[in-house]
């Protein structure tokens, strides 16, 4: 399957998801890739979710995954400490998610 085949399915099935149901029909296909990486770990299953991998590099997931997801701190804390131990592969995944959100904190306080 293509690359954008890969991302209309994933679309789509966040679309059944209702997901985007502040978008326009048409307006769905040009989400940014940060929103797809991002609405697909929250939403998605297990299967999708790999699917990201097939598109996009794992560095650029991670950084979705930092920058939004991280951030929400103890309401993704479960889904946070599971993506990180079987995605990213990280060792001490409770460690790494404190240290991170207390960079992220240290960046908005300056």
């Amino acid at each position: 399957m293509s690359v954008d085949a890969l991302k209309l399915n994933l679309l789509e099935k966040l679309k059944q998801e209702h997901r985007f149901w502040s978008f326009k029909d048409d307006s769905i296909k040009e989400v940014s890739d940060d929103i797809l990486i991002e609405k697909t770990l929250l939403y998605l299953d297990m299967d999708e979710i790999k699917q990201l991998f097939s598109i996009y590099p794992l560095k650029k997931i991670k950084q979705v995954w930092l920058d939004y997801l991280i951030p929400q701190g103890d309401y993704l804390y479960t889904l946070n400490r599971f993506l990180a131990w079987y995605f990213f592969k990280i060792k001490k995944p409770d460690a790494y998610i404190k240290a991170m959100e207390t960079r992220h904190l240290n960046k908005l306080l300056r």
